[in-house]
């Protein structure tokens, strides 16, 4: 597939994942009540507009840095620091979100991490952290050394996949959760199909389908950065 196509499928996946994030936004505000931060149901709101913001569309982008044709050539450091500033704004965003729900919980006395949405989360995130710190340490400090680089590369682009799965998952287990919680007897049951659970489930769809189509461009070798591990490593960290 020649690498130009890349350009108009990135203006696609932009597309998307704005839509995934104004799309949680209006879910959040239209149904569930709107946005505060006092410990209140509407602080919980903050929770799924953060993590889908961070761990599912901004790092999406940032995986997909070094698919964009014109970072093939010239010096790779503007790259890397795009990459780690893209990954590092996520990372804000995902404490701020994790900060949202444990402070929900804790004052409304709702346990913490019982249900497999919070473990999936809470799994992407540790990963994620870890994957910023290594990847740090390993392409931006200038004494790394030239086989650390090697030798991290793969696993890094690895687990790279795995934290956007394993987001993909979190999110479309988070918004099951809330429909279940949410739509019981009370109002309208989630088995009757009300618009809420019309809106969430596309909602879960189209994150699926952002980020089943951000693992497709990685997995492309068409747009892979046409460089070789070796050559890699015998240029110096700024180039």
């Amino acid at each position: 597939m020649p690498t130009f196509q890349f350009l108009p499928f990135s203006a696609l996946l932009g597309t998307l994942g704005f839509l995934c994030v104004v799309f949680t936004g209006f879910w959040s505000h239209h149904w569930r009540g709107g946005f505060a931060w006092d410990g209140s149901a509407k602080m919980f709101n903050w929770h799924p507009v953060f993590m889908v913001t961070g761990m599912l569309v901004l790092y999406g982008a940032a995986v997909l840095v070094y698919r964009v044709p014109s970072s093939w050539v010239g010096q790779k450091l503007p790259w890397k620091l795009l990459h780690a500033a893209l990954t590092l704004t996520a990372f804000v965003l995902v404490v701020l979100g994790l900060v949202a729900v444990f402070g929900f919980h804790n004052a409304t006395g709702t346990p913490n991490m019982y249900s497999l949405h919070s473990w999936l989360g809470l799994t992407a995130v540790l990963f994620f952290s870890c994957q910023w710190l290594m990847g740090f340490a390993a392409f931006l400090l200038p004494w790394s050394p030239a086989w650390l680089r090697i030798i991290y590369k793969p696993i890094h682009v690895f687990f790279g996949s795995t934290i956007l799965a394993l987001a993909m998952a979190a999110s479309i287990s988070g918004i099951n959760e809330k429909l279940f919680f949410s739509l019981t007897n009370k109002t309208v049951p989630y088995a009757r199909l009300p618009p809420e659970a019309w809106f969430a489930n596309f909602l879960g769809m189209l994150i699926l389908v952002f980020g089943l189509l951000v693992l497709w461009a990685l997995a492309t070798p068409a747009w892979k950065r046409p460089e070789s591990e070796s050559l890699e490593a015998r240029q110096p960290l700024l180039h």
